[in-house]
């Protein structure tokens, strides 16, 4: 058996090559950071740049789908819900309070079919206004409080305030329904619920609970929804 080197014996070069090289790759890496956030599968993007922030749906047909984006995105998965511009993926309510401002009107509300989610798009005229979105046993029409009879698996309702669905002459700007067909990967009808008192109801009849993910976008204002299939 090879003795072990004496005590003072300096090791071989190589092995002194071999520390110091790893030690720079691990300064680069360090330097370098990380190129882009990374989500989990079938998750939200954890963040997006300016430009990513200009490239979202491009209008479509009012009473229609919504086109797919020009982007590759995750769509909602889990996690927690936070306050403000947007929301990570959560199952919670979700509650924004604007009061002092002008109403926004509703013009149009699209959605459209993604790999592991549907996307739901409300356009608005005006600034962004307060919104709760909140899982419900049913839909009620806003004013009477009377059953709207839709079916399906679960009930998110999406409710503007200040908010308006028609122009200052009583006109509906969001045109036709009250009862929208989607007939998507969860999301299976859109309805109106409520355009009184200046607030707009928007209910989704999905096949499933699942989570969701709200944004709101700009260039035109406009909230964004999410929900996983």
């Amino acid at each position: 058996m090879r003795p072990s080197s004496p005590s003072g014996v300096r090791p071989p070069r190589l092995r002194v090559a071999v520390q110091l090289a790893g030690l720079a790759a691990l300064a680069v890496l360090t330097a370098c950071g990380p190129a882009s956030q990374t989500a989990f599968p079938g998750g939200p993007p954890a963040s997006r740049s300016s430009s990513e922030d200009s490239r979202e749906d491009t209008p479509g047909d009012p009473l229609g789908e919504a086109p797919e984006d020009s982007y590759e995105d995750q769509g909602p998965s889990g996690g927690s819900t936070t306050s403000g511009g947007s929301t990570s993926t959560s199952t919670s309510e979700v509650d924004v309070d604007r009061d002092d401002m002008e109403p926004a009107v509703v013009t149009s509300v699209r959605y459209a079919a993604h790999d592991t989610y549907d996307r739901v798009v409300i356009d608005l005229d005006g600034d962004v206004p307060g919104y709760n979105v909140k899982w419900v046993d049913e839909f009620v029409q806003d004013g009477s409080g009377r059953p709207i009879d839709v079916r399906g698996g679960a009930y998110l309702q999406i409710t503007l305030f200040p908010a308006h669905a028609h122009d200052e002459n009583g006109v509906p700007t969001w045109k036709g329904g009250p009862v929208y067909p989607a007939d998507l990967g969860n999301l299976t009808d859109v309805v109106r619920t409520g355009d009184f008192e200046g607030r707009v109801g928007i209910g989704l009849v999905l096949a499933r609970q699942a989570a969701f993910q709200i944004q709101e976008q700009g260039g035109p204002n406009r909230l964004v929804l999410d929900v996983a299939h």
